[in-house]
């Protein structure tokens, strides 16, 4: 699938995971990349090399998602980056994937843990949105990353989950007021998947085995399952799809 040529993407949390192979598929399909890392410089302008090597143009920006105080300094330095590479002021589509994994049963949930979940799921999320949505170009896509964990309940992910629903509930609005504009926005729920971001839960005895028991396809996903459906999304393929969860588990959990 190709027909991304001369689009911008903006992917969160772009330098790693889910959000690296994001990047590589859209950079695959022909977009142009702006990508965000949290503080890892180094595993950012990596991601820009790979993209380069592709014939497209990237960029890396440090971006804390769960610092909204910052968003107004963010939104200036990628206007410039706009400028600078692309020499425009607008972007095609905002790939919200940044986030964090806490792991607590309910009983254990500290504020603390809470709260940073809140921030980077959805508080962070919901305000970058709201300061990038008027760059977003007409007919644009802004895509979120949700959960399995939604829709099935697993013991200790009862903060996080809520956060990643919330999120869902956010989707819907987005699409009802920027649809004037054209722009779409969807939701990618993904199942368990074989990252960095998951291998302290999956390396607990037994959890893989019981997953890919519990998973029609009979595996763990890998993040080149993921990359290509945000892609999908963001394609005029997808253009009829708004305000829609898709939920990429590999049947998880029927």
């Amino acid at each position: 699938m190709h027909g991304l040529d001369n689009k911008i993407a903006l992917v969160t949390g772009g330098s790693r995971g889910l959000g690296r192979n994001t990047a590589l598929q859209l950079a695959r399909a022909g977009a142009d990349v702006v990508l965000t890392y949290r503080t890892n410089k180094a595993e950012g302008e990596e991601v820009v090399r790979e993209i380069q090597a592709l014939g497209r143009k990237a960029v890396a920006l440090p971006l804390d998602v769960s610092k909204v105080e910052t968003f107004d300094s963010f939104r200036e330095s990628f206007t410039k980056a706009l400028r600078e590479t692309w020499q425009r002021d607008s972007f095609d589509f905002l790939v919200n994937n940044a986030g964090i994994d806490i792991a607590q049963p309910f009983g254990q949930v500290t504020t603390e843990a809470f709260d940073q979940l809140m921030n980077v799921h959805f508080r962070g999320t919901f305000f970058l949105t709201q300061t990038l949505a008027p760059l977003v170009a007409e007919g644009g896509r802004i895509i979120c990353t949700s959960t399995g964990l939604t829709r099935f309940a697993i013991p200790g992910y009862a903060a996080y989950a809520s956060m990643k629903g919330a999120l869902e509930i956010f989707v819907k609005y987005l699409a009802k007021e920027l649809g004037p504009r054209k722009i779409r926005a969807n939701i990618v729920a993904p199942g368990a998947i074989e990252t960095d971001f998951t291998k302290e839960a999956l390396a607990h005895p037994g959890i893989e085995d019981f997953l890919k028991s519990q998973t029609a396809l009979g595996r763990v996903g890998v993040p080149d399952d993921i990359g290509g459906v945000v892609t999908f999304l963001c394609s005029e393929e997808g253009r009829w799809l708004n305000a829609q969860r898709v939920e990429a588990s590999g049947g998880m959990f029927l």
